[in-house]
């Protein structure tokens, strides 16, 4: 069975809310943020915002799966077409994460403190972990390709970005950086049977 399609109306009035909550969240930040601000922003009645999103936290997840699909629709347009080897489609792909999430970090921070472990159950996640184990699998055969995309993706945690970005000083080029060498040791290393022990 196939999902019912969004009438145009109604998606006019998501892409216009999700519009205005970017500005919002971009000029008064998180804290500010109300379905009522929203509704005033976009344009539409506060019941369409409650219809659509019921809450402030459901118009955050939103926000963050609709960030998703454009992240995604952005890696399949510069890794798809080309001939790109392993290596050089899990550096983009990686260095595309640390810019959504870097863009996304105040979202996500939400996110995370509403429900910590959440994170490891939502799609983004799961696409996330499966399409970075498909890549070090490619790139190293015989690896333990699904531990050490969680791995990688650890790096990506919205606490642990965030300490590195604010109290670290950190910038986005420093944790690029980072992640090119561990893709570079991922590279480079046997399959773990193949190593003494």
């Amino acid at each position: 069975m196939t999902a019912p399609t969004e009438r145009a109306d109604a998606a006019r009035n998501r892409l216009r809310i999700l519009g205005a909550a970017r500005h919002l969240l971009a000029t008064d930040g998180f804290a500010d943020l109300s379905l009522d601000a929203v509704a005033r922003e976009a344009g539409v009645g506060v019941g369409t915002v409650y219809r659509r999103f019921h809450n402030r936290a459901g118009l955050v997840y939103a926000l963050i799966e609709d960030n998703e699909t454009r992240f995604q629709e952005d890696f399949r347009r510069h890794c798809g077409d080309a001939i790109l080897s392993a290596h050089d489609r899990l550096r983009a792909f990686l260095h595309g994460m640390a810019d959504l999430v870097d863009d996304n970090r105040e979202l996500l921070l939400l996110a995370e403190a509403s429900a910590p472990a959440g994170r490891y159950s939502s799609a983004p996640f799961r696409r996330h972990h499966e399409q970075i184990t498909g890549m070090v699998a490619e790139l190293a055969p015989g690896a333990d390709a699904a531990y050490l995309a969680d791995l990688l993706l650890m790096a990506y945690t919205p606490g642990l970005f965030d300490h590195q970005r604010t109290e670290r000083g950190w910038d986005v080029d420093r944790i690029k950086h980072g992640l090119d060498t561990l893709i570079a040791g991922i590279g480079a290393a046997g399959p773990a049977d193949e190593r003494s022990s």
